[in-house]
């Protein structure tokens, strides 16, 4: 509700300072270019998570997803120790890690809200670390291939959307650390 407020008034604001100063028309085709450049973004990022997700269906189906999840599995038992025995739990985690690591929130979102229900099962109304530990890698989550920014720079005309690699790797990789890092250092000092 509150961005809803904050977003009206700013383009209420907006107009107003357009009527003011003389620039109403510049302000009307603003809109219309800015609403068509909208749609052309949102249809070429629809397509490129269209494709992504169909990559991560065709890899599930293929046992791709189970063996990434074999992989990933020594890292997640060190960060979610009290899931280890919810094996559907940590099935929905290592799904979330993996579609994260494809760069797709959008598909790796209901993998995570599975994984948090589970995790809250087994504290209900507190969260656990299991629970922090998995809020704070999902949201800073590790990223090898940025589909969506990389959807975003192509359709604004980037000849090489990827070549920011290097720089989400390193950003990616040292944003999950601080948070693991953090998440453990306030799991240790508020014991109850």
């Amino acid at each position: 509700m509150t961005m809803t407020v904050i977003w009206t008034g700013m383009v209420v604001l907006s107009i107003l300072c357009g009527l003011a100063t003389g620039r109403g028309p510049a302000v009307a085709s603003a809109a219309v270019e800015g609403a068509s450049a909208a749609v052309e973004l949102a249809l070429s990022i629809a397509g490129m998570l269209c494709l992504w997700t169909g990559v991560m269906e065709v890899m599930r189906q293929s046992g791709l997803a189970d063996k990434l999840s074999k992989l990933l599995e020594p890292a997640l038992r060190r960060l979610f120790p009290q899931a280890v025995r919810d094996r559907e739990a940590m099935d929905s985690i290592s799904a979330n890690v993996s579609a994260n690591l494809l760069g797709l929130g959008s598909a790796a979102t209901p993998f995570g809200l599975q994984a948090a229900r589970r995790l809250a099962r087994n504290s209900p109304g507190v969260a656990s670390d299991s629970l922090c530990m998995l809020v704070v890698c999902n949201t800073a989550s590790i990223q090898l291939i940025p589909t969506t920014v990389a959807s975003v720079r192509a359709a604004q005309g980037c000849a090489a959307p990827f070549d920011i690699l290097p720089a989400v790797w390193l950003a990616s990789t040292l944003s999950v650390g601080a948070g693991i890092a953090a998440c453990k250092l306030f799991s240790l000092l508020w014991r109850d």
